[in-house]
């Protein structure tokens, strides 16, 4: 239904400028939705693709599957994309698309609540203004508010010190002696490159990481032409490794066996590299492959291998004024400590406050741990889409899949209130509960079940991240809107 037969579109406001925001964005456009505003809190698009500035900083996902299918680039340098050519890939969007008329910079979101009343969004920033809107999209992602450790003593270092999310480059490392905090995915990749100028580096590990050797090379110039000029030929390669990344989920869910080949080929991978004794013992993990991140490098044992890095494995005391101690009393003088210790992944849509019916706050409802319908609504929080929501994320192919599909959910869902202008759609309590069950019964007997502690978990020890199935099943799950799944409702105030 439409009024006067006239066409309904909401006004909508979107949080994030990352692939979620700026995809969003697009395929709105395309459906004729013109009414949005991106909200991006820093001065420049990209999310942690604008904020991971440290060196060595790529993709662990093929380019040409995490890139949109929409808007494929044929010209990538090589098969796993750095942090520059990502972000000049997301920046050349906002020009093809026109998006940049769209988007308000440095207006980071404080606030965000539903007003029965009218049916509408408030939205207040964190220097006061306030916008409304009919729709609110999140997509603020899971890995864009660093974790700081709370270490007894960080205040009173005197060297330098940063989290590798907001890296120093105004800091030189050269022949500096450097400690480095937790060997995660980011230290895997800025570790090996600092190596080859500091005087020494200590790297501070709580568990080892299970490494591959990660298969990337240029792509050669003939290569480009066949993926610009033969469009069939950039296809068919973008399903290649959509499958072969698709088939390892078979390993991770339900056959955990499986991948004692791949952790078998880690183990001499390092032995092989690793020469010293003491570091390579404590270069293998001691839990099964795949139930933290499996990540890749090329360098990395050869970088633990070297004698003037210093893996430490015994926990962090404190940090004096001088560097770094450890429990069993040894001090490691350092002139900078860098921080390689993830994101707060659990704390979702963090650090915004999120109200919806009777003022409920989104911290509330999830406080046995984040739900959400299809990893996108919330009950009692009407008209509120989360892109890369709760249990949308991967152990083992491309985000901006899963994206696409929440994109394409969210467009049937602005069709569905098409029908009811001025509606707004909450998604029942049963059918959420119903969904979030079935997630979690899905994980039992996966292999991030196993036993390990991961940033999948969040402080209740409740797997809130992963996606426990194929991405074609999720695609499946989100290609059309049952609008039995909904309460429509109307204004409070409409006569």
């Amino acid at each position: 239904m439409t009024q006067n037969n006239k066409p309904y579109f909401p006004s909508i406001v979107i949080v994030g400028t990352g692939f979620g925001g700026l995809g969003m964005a697009i395929q709105l456009k395309k459906a004729g939705f013109h009414d949005f505003t991106l909200l991006e809190k820093a001065d420049r698009i990209g999310g942690t693709w604008r904020d991971n500035t440290y060196p060595g900083a790529a993709c662990d996902v093929q380019s040409h599957l995490y890139s949109y299918s929409f808007e494929p680039k044929h010209d990538w340098s090589c098969k796993f994309g750095h942090q520059r050519e990502i972000l000049d890939y997301l920046e050349h969007c906002v020009r093809k698309y026109g998006l940049a008329d769209h988007i308000r910079f440095n207006a980071e979101v404080q606030d965000a609540a539903f007003d029965e009343v009218l049916n509408r969004w408030t939205v207040t920033l964190e220097h006061g203004e306030t916008l409304t809107a009919n729709i609110l999209i999140t997509a603020t992602g899971q890995l864009n508010q660093p974790a700081w450790p709370k270490i007894k003593g960080m205040e009173s270092f005197a060297g330098r010190m940063f989290h590798s999310a907001r890296w120093d480059h105004e800091y030189d490392l050269t022949n500096k002696q450097v400690a480095v905090i937790g060997t995660g995915a980011s230290a895997i990749q800025f570790v090996p490159e600092i190596a080859r100028q500091v005087k020494s580096l200590s790297l501070f590990q709580r568990s080892a990481a299970w490494v591959l050797p990660k298969p990337d090379r240029n792509f050669k110039a003939w290569e480009q032409f066949l993926f610009k000029y033969i469009p069939a030929w950039d296809r068919l390669y973008r399903y290649y490794i959509y499958w072969r990344n698709e088939s390892r989920a078979v390993a991770l869910i339900k056959f955990n066996g499986l991948l004692e080949a791949i952790a078998s080929k880690v183990r001499k991978e390092a032995q092989r590299q690793v020469r010293d004794p003491e570091k390579l013992k404590h270069s293998i993990p001691d839990y099964q492959i795949g139930c933290k991140r499996i990540l890749i490098s090329n360098d990395w044992y050869t970088t633990i291998n070297q004698p003037h890095v210093n893996l430490v494995t015994d926990p962090i005391d404190h940090i004096d004024k001088d560097g770094v101690v450890t429990r069993d009393g040894n001090h490691f003088p350092v002139d900078a400590i860098i921080f390689g210790t993830g994101f707060r992944a659990s704390e979702l849509l963090s650090p915004m406050t999120i109200r919806g019916r009777s003022g409920t706050q989104l911290n509330e409802a999830w406080k046995d741990g984040a739900s959400a319908f299809k990893g996108i609504t919330v009950s009692g929080f009407p008209n509120l889409f989360i892109l890369y929501g709760p249990n949308t994320n991967l152990g083992h192919n491309s985000i901006v899949y899963m994206l696409e599909s929440q994109f394409r959910y969210v467009l049937d869902a602005l069709s569905a209130l098409r029908k009811y202008p001025g509606s707004a759609m909450d998604v029942r309590k049963d059918r959420q509960d119903r969904f979030a069950a079935k997630i979690q019964s899905g994980l039992k007997g996966s292999v991030w079940e196993s036993g390990c502690s991961s940033w999948y978990l969040d402080a209740n020890g409740k797997n809130t991240a992963i996606w426990p199935g194929f991405t074609f099943t999720y695609r499946f799950a989100t290609r059309r809107v049952d609008t039995a799944d909904y309460q429509f409702t109307y204004p409070a105030n409409k006569a």
